[in-house]
């Protein structure tokens, strides 16, 4: 994926500089010159002072590292290093020819010579050679010059350094450039220890931490590769970077980076999201962590940045990072921020009605019984941080993220049963108010977001804030049907669902398929069993089947159950009634009985008790419960498959149910089935629903 970058300077008077900056080496389409200009004075306001040049998808930069520039790329490339010498920022060029070098020819090296003296004819003064993300076979041709891949790729580094002069800033980005990769540990890998030995100590190395992307990169894990490496590393962090997934997007602040690493490194260079106005939060905050007092070191600023609190919070640092994004929301500098409303030309004379250059000047207002006028509510910090804990860092959820995605599976788990308002079903419905206000908010924070001034910014987030807005609002939808107070998401387990409803894709169909998908995701449900099996029910299951019945009535509450007309499936799940043979089954879990599914072929008999009719069309009636805690409706939809083909294996020609119409669980589940359609029976109750299907 990405790669690490940074460097070490030395000034006039040999104090060296930390080095804090930017790495562009991410995968997919590159910054414009415009942008990487635009970089440089930010880096200049914040006092940052390096930049890496390292596209991956610049293809002279790794695929066709051979050839050199053309004269209109070449004058691209001298005002992209002018720029940045104009705003204080060391313009450190990369190259990765490890794809298909081959070390011991000198021609190769001849050629790796000529692409840097061209660059260096540029006015660049800053090298780096990386040699990430490539196969760790050696050709056969190089097998026989060098004992090892390592030492074939510092013979190469150490010549280049050389040739060029002993830059000040020359970086080097190993194969192994985490922990994860090193065999078997960093302090025991031959390939770190010949880099160590034998790169040149005026060169710098790269290193991303613990992993490619790190979650936490502690002072002794810094201490052990720097042992190893006889050096200070340049930290490559790729804990902003997004090029791995298009999903993702990470508007966080930059943190589990103690300060304490400041004076064991040489410097820290972040490689953050491919879409460069999403990056504000990642540089800011790396310009708040890199000015924090953490231990003994000349750090060398920009001229008339601020001094900063020597101490560092990830929180603070992310609030002054909105709080000045939200300045760059409002501007109208960029191209294709809104207009202002042009004004009338003069008339050219007095009987000339005047030219208009903008139709948005005539006023409209709006009259009695018409829609107002719509008013874009202007942007806040509030959205702001909203949009952060949306779209936080790949470790962790921020904060409203987090409670957001509590509650929905609360709300999941603890669906009120019935209508009655008891204490349990005030709770659920308190809290999910609390959801669906806060799903409100996202839904406010797009829309301001969309009518926000500065557009290059809202491009760079639109397919991301989108995305969100589409979950949310399924999700919001899903809870307002569990609560009874709006109809089933079209969206939600239908067999034929808009593609908007659900993720898609052939990545995620894959996904999908394979064993543990899902268990990466941040939020950690308790534990749940996703093993069901169902089983022919027994004599022995009756009080367990009771249990199960009268569980799910419970949330009515006694004196509303006392109130409603029985149905004919009460008799057959109390046990009054044994259900018709071999047309029985149980569901099961690791806890035990978790739901049930009865049938009575003939339900004549049963209906005849309590004065109610069947249809001759549909003659046989079944009843389902499953409980709450089994949250996948397929082993539902499975158990009630295999009994309606055991009822048709009878001779039935039609099954039907009975539903409360305050039972929203099991209007829904039968609705999501397909094949069960309302149908009018005579002298059903009022409140009571009949659905049926044939067979």
């Amino acid at each position: 994926m990405s790669k690490p970058g940074g460097a070490e300077r030395h000034s006039r008077t040999g104090t060296k500089r930390f080095i804090s900056g930017v790495v562009e080496g991410f995968y997919g389409r590159p910054w414009t010159m415009e942008q990487r200009t635009e970089l440089f004075q930010r880096q200049q306001k914040w006092g940052l002072n390096t930049y890496l040049y390292a596209p991956k998808d610049d293809y002279k930069h790794r695929m066709y590292w051979r050839d050199l520039y053309s004269a209109e790329e070449a004058e691209q490339l001298m005002a992209l290093i002018s720029a940045a010498k104009q705003h204080d920022v060391d313009f450190i060029y990369a190259i990765s020819p490890g794809l298909d070098i081959t070390f011991s020819n000198p021609k190769e090296v001849a050629a790796l010579k000529r692409k840097l003296d061209q660059v260096r004819g540029f006015g660049c003064r800053s090298f780096s050679l990386l040699f990430d993300d490539i196969e760790a076979e050696m050709c056969p041709a190089d097998r026989q010059a060098f004992s090892s891949f390592a030492h074939a790729q510092v013979a190469i580094t150490n010549q280049v350094y050389q040739h060029l002069e002993e830059p000040e800033t020359f970086l080097f980005c190993p194969t192994d450039y985490c922990a994860a990769f090193c065999t078997p540990s960093v302090s025991r890998s031959s390939y770190l220890q010949t880099v160590g030995e034998t790169l040149l100590p005026g060169i710098d190395v790269l290193w991303t931490g613990p992993k490619v992307v790190s979650h936490k990169i502690s002072v002794e894990s810094i201490e052990e590769v720097s042992s190893v490496l006889k050096r200070a590393p340049v930290i490559w962090d790729n804990i902003h970077a997004n090029d791995y997934d298009p999903q993702r997007l990470f508007l966080g602040p930059y943190k589990d980076r103690p300060t304490e690493l400041i004076p064991k490194l040489r410097g820290v260079l972040t490689n953050p999201n491919c879409e460069f106005h999403s990056n504000f939060v990642a540089i800011h905050t790396l310009a708040t962590w890199c000015k924090a007092d953490g231990g003994q070191r000349d750090v060398e600023m920009a001229a008339g940045v601020e001094e900063q609190d020597a101490s560092y919070s990830p929180q603070r640092a992310l609030t002054l990072a909105l709080t000045d994004w939200l300045q760059e929301f409002m501007s109208t500098d960029q191209p294709g921020g809104p207009r202002r409303p042009a004004t009338r030309l003069k008339k050219a004379s007095s009987d000339e009605e005047p030219m208009q250059t903008d139709v948005s000047e005539i006023s409209y207002v709006p009259g009695p019984g018409e829609n107002p006028l719509y008013t874009a509510e202007p942007l806040t910090t509030d959205d702001l941080k909203l949009l952060s804990d949306l779209f936080y860092l790949p470790y962790e959820h921020g904060a409203t993220a987090r409670t957001m995605l509590q509650e929905l599976d609360w709300l999941r788990n603890h669906r009120p049963a019935g209508t009655a308002e008891t204490d349990k079903t005030a709770e659920w419905r308190s809290r999910a108010q609390r959801f669906d206000d806060m799903c409100d908010a996202v839904v406010q924070m797009f829309n301001r977001l969309s009518n926000a001034p500065n557009r290059s910014i809202l491009y760079d987030l639109y397919n991301y804030i989108c995305d969100i807005k589409s979950g949310v609002g399924l999700a919001r939808a899903h809870v307002k049907t569990l609560g009874g107070s709006g109809p089933p998401s079209a969206q939600l387990l239908e067999d034929d669902p808009e593609p908007w409803g659900f993720r898609g894709g052939l990545s995620g169909e894959f996904q999908r398929m394979l064993p543990g998908h899902g268990n990466r995701d941040l939020f950690r449900r308790p534990a749940m069993t996703s093993v069901y099996s169902i089983r022919p029910y027994c004599p022995e299951d009756t009080m367990e089947v009771q249990r199960i019945f009268r569980e799910m009535q419970s949330g009515e509450g006694e004196a509303a159950l006392m109130a409603q007309p029985p149905l004919i499936s009460d008799s057959l799940s109390a046990g009054d009634v044994p259900p018709s043979p071999r047309c029985a089954l149980v569901l099961e879990d690791e806890v035990g009985m978790c739901g049930y599914a009865l049938a009575l072929t003939n339900a004549k008999p049963a209906a005849a008790k309590i004065q109610r009719a069947v249809s001759e069309e549909f003659p046989s009636l079944v009843a389902v419960q499953v409980l709450p805690r089994v949250t996948d409706a397929s082993p539902a939809k499975r158990m009630i498959g295999q009994l309606l083909s055991s009822i048709r294996s009878s001779g039935s020609r039609g099954v039907f149910c009975e539903v409360r119409q305050s039972d929203q669980k099991m209007l829904d589940f039968y609705s999501k089935l397909g094949s069960f359609k309302p149908i009018r029976t005579v002298g059903l109750p009022q409140d009571v629903l009949a659905m049926a299907t044939s067979l």
